[in-house]
């Protein structure tokens, strides 16, 4: 990844490459943006432009043996760390030949993406994984250069790994560098925190994503200036909706509020089964995916239609459901969708939390 295939964000770019050139890279760095931004993608444009034998004022120059092994996501001195399923047998290190793909095909990705690819419920980077790094910072580098480390989603950590790695971040090996990368920084240690610095991504504008979509998508202009506004800023998402056949996400959410207006128990009892066997990421999904459609809803109900980010099957879901739902109780499905969204975070089980939520909100819809 270079720095040029990113679109936009010249401010940060330009402050990560004279962190470089005045040599005043700091060993511990936190690459913090919401999802859908640009945070990955930075981390490895500037792992790159680090590695690279032939700097430019602006760029790496991406031809030199260096960037040629980080395009590949295979230089000897890198190591990735990624959520996998935990345990011994399941570390980053087998999953290499995925994850260099994932990132190809798109350095935006969230963690739903990835965990659907290696075919997990629910991902976390376990204490194996900290201890090993420990191992490998222990040697040195191949290269001659710096030995970095890039730990996406960082957040995911369980509290061993995470307090595992706070000594190594606090004396870390002479040349060695770590980037963190995280879309939920509140949710790390906060004794990681304090000893990184905190490097914050913004979200992309509406011209940037339109920039993108029409030079890397067989896309109009017009067409992404639509995905662009429907996006809010959310590069991954925006690709979803360029490329996009058929929306499973809203088939599935329409269906399964249809039938708790109708209070069909029959059909919402194989619906908690077929909810309980997705993984945890899709239930989070799915219901802050509920919550953003009852926010249109709420908008469109109060004169607010310019205001609303749909279009399509999603827009008519709106339009029709606002005339039959009770406006009144709208903040309480919203308050019951957010605790169950917390429990569900908390590793409650899906059927009974869906249920639950199912009947609460059949009752407020009435």
């Amino acid at each position: 990844m270079l720095f040029r295939e990113i679109t936009g964000l010249t401010d940060v770019k330009q402050s990560l490459i004279q962190a470089v050139i005045g040599n005043h890279v700091a060993h511990a760095q936190l690459f913090h943006g919401a999802e859908g931004s640009a945070n990955l993608a930075l981390a490895l444009a500037y792992a790159t432009y680090i590695n690279c034998e032939n700097k430019q004022p602006d760029d790496a120059c991406g031809k030199c043996p260096n960037c040629a092994k980080m395009s590949k996501l295979a230089h000897p001195d890198v190591n990735y760390i990624f959520p996998t399923a935990g345990g011994k047998s399941v570390l980053s290190e087998n999953f290499m030949t995925q994850w260099r793909a994932f990132v190809k095909e798109t350095p935006f990705g969230n963690l739903s993406d990835w965990l659907e690819r290696i075919n997990i419920k629910q991902g976390n980077i376990p204490a194996e994984e900290s201890r090993q790094l420990i191992q490998k910072l222990s040697l040195k580098s191949y290269e001659g250069g710096y030995k970095i480390v890039i730990i996406w989603q960082a957040e995911t950590l369980n509290i061993t790994a995470g307090n595992a790695l706070l000594k190594i971040l606090e004396e870390p090996p002479e040349q060695t560098l770590f980037l963190l990368v995280a879309n939920s920084a509140e949710k790390l240690l906060t004794t990681i925190i304090s000893r990184t610095q905190r490097i914050a991504i913004r979200n992309f504008t509406d011209e940037e994503i339109i920039s993108y979509l029409t030079q890397n998508q067989s896309i109009t202009l017009e067409r992404a200036k639509q995905v662009a506004y429907l996006s809010e800023g959310n590069l991954n998402y925006a690709l979803a909706i360029a490329n996009k056949t058929e929306d499973d996400q809203h088939t599935w959410f329409a269906s399964w509020m249809r039938m708790c207006y109708a209070l069909n128990i029959l059909k919402l009892v194989p619906m908690a089964d077929e909810f309980d066997a997705k993984g945890k990421e899709y239930q989070k999904a799915m219901l802050e995916y509920g919550l953003n459609i009852f926010r249109e809803i709420f908008l469109y109900r109060n004169g607010g239609e310019n205001l609303i980010r749909l279009e399509g099957d999603e827009l008519i879901f709106v339009q029709k459901f606002s005339n039959v739902l009770n406006i009144n109780n709208l903040e309480q499905i919203t308050t019951i969708l957010s605790e169950s969204h917390y429990h569900i975070e908390r590793n409650g089980r899906g059927k009974i939390i869906f249920l639950d939520i199912s009947l609460a909100i059949a009752r407020l819809m009435r």
